[in-house]
């Protein structure tokens, strides 16, 4: 509206005057930054609100409840799925919280009971402790869990994100004595391991 306005009074007043038509075509064009700059600010704002919150979000009190889905696995078996839960709660005692994965139903679930304990949680520093001795390290890194370590010849890759109203489970799998073994053709003649990809579990679990 503005911009029509200016346009007919520059018309109507300023027909034959060059130098009060350039005062206009500058103002017109600062009219024009303000408005890109308008439309920026309100594409990028919520953006950067939600940047904010997630930030602001408090690992794990923010993502304490039960979860549930169903688990996608891709392997050289085939696929195959399987129901889900994920339960993070917390117990009476600072830093340690109730950890549990369960797979399947009825007569075929599998109920897993661990324990996530804070070691340095300033640092992201968390091990899940699987009450049989067996103690694995997680760092945290804003809503997300990472976790690496070998079980028998495979390592395993775990990766875990919160959301606000749900969480992804993921695990990647190689077997190690599938590892391949290639030099550079270089001075260092610097040597890199690649292990093949042979196991992916996904799961969306959607918070109850």
């Amino acid at each position: 509206m503005m911009i029509v306005i200016i346009g007919n009074f520059q018309e109507a007043l300023i027909q034959n005057n060059p130098i009060i038509s350039l005062i206009f075509k500058i103002i017109i064009c600062g009219t024009m930054k303000f408005i890109k700059l308008l439309l920026v600010f309100i594409i990028c704002f919520p953006i950067f609100a939600f940047s904010q919150a997630q930030e602001e979000a408090n690992f794990p009190d923010d993502y304490f409840g039960v979860y549930k889905g169903t688990l996608n696995i891709s392997s050289a078996r085939g696929p195959s799925t399987y129901p889900m839960e994920f339960h993070l709660l917390p117990t009476d005692t600072i830093g340690n919280y109730h950890y549990t994965l369960i797979y399947g139903e009825g007569d075929m679930r599998q109920e897993r009971k661990y324990t996530l304990l804070a070691t340095d949680a300033d640092k992201g520093e968390y091990v899940v402790d699987e009450n049989n001795g067996i103690v694995l390290d997680d760092k945290v890194v804003g809503n997300r869990m990472y976790s690496l370590f070998e079980v028998q010849g495979t390592i395993l890759t775990t990766f875990i994100t919160f959301e606000k109203d749900h969480m992804v489970f993921e695990i990647v799998a190689t077997q190690k004595e599938n590892s391949k073994t290639t030099i550079a053709e270089n001075e260092d003649k610097t040597e890199v391991i690649s292990y093949p990809i042979s196991t992916i579990q996904r799961a969306v679990l959607i918070k109850q």
